[in-house]
């Protein structure tokens, strides 16, 4: 009879154990989601402010519609990378596919605030210059969003590999998740557009 109630207690609390271990890494898991659920909000803001960048442009570089049909073209592109990320943040393929694409999209941003810096008409047109302050703001809130969620991604992956979790992480299939980063051949990604005025 005693044996028994050892053998049901150590019982109990291997499964005490178990079901904690579980519950750490949906948390975990669920809070890496949520930080890419900030930078989708700010990816989502810098988006809508991209058309009215490029439509106060578009009255003085008329003669410059390749940089602004780039712009657009790269918006979409970005989109489409946010859209598959979000469908499933933290894949390495997704993540990838959204960190090339805002690499592209700051490029051709950058591009045309180049551009833009010809035009002195354009530099004092007040909406340019809030257009373009709002998007360095949403820029800076976008790099805060992202190093949010790799800290996130790390504290998920670091429970999801230290023993005994990983026994729980890989009977549960409980993925690695990808850090957003931007690839080292890209180093003007690292940057803002830089905005004069």
């Amino acid at each position: 009879m005693v044996s028994f109630m050892i053998l049901l207690v150590l019982v109990i609390g291997i499964v005490v154990w178990a079901v904690g271990q579980y519950n750490g890494l949906i948390a975990a898991r669920n809070a890496f989601r949520n930080a890419f659920a900030q930078i989708d909000v700010q990816l989502q803001r810098r988006f809508e402010l991209i058309p009215n960048l490029v439509e106060t442009a578009k009255g003085y570089l008329a003669h410059e519609r390749q940089t602004l049909e780039a712009v657009i073209a790269a918006r979409g592109a970005a989109m489409a990378g946010l859209a598959a990320a979000h469908a499933s943040p933290g894949d390495p393929a997704a993540m990838a596919q959204l960190a090339s694409t805002q690499g592209q999209l700051n490029g051709a941003l950058g591009r045309l605030l180049a551009v833009a810096e010809a035009y002195p008409e354009l530099k004092a047109n007040q909406n340019m210059m809030q257009l373009t302050e709002e998007l360095t703001s949403t820029e800076n809130k976008v790099a805060f969003a992202r190093q949010a969620y790799n800290d996130s991604v790390m504290a998920y992956n670091n429970r999801r590999e230290v023993f005994p979790a990983s026994l729980i992480a890989n009977n549960f299939r409980f993925g690695p998740a990808a850090l957003l980063e931007i690839p080292a051949e890209k180093a003007q990604m690292r940057e803002a557009p830089q905005v004069r005025f």
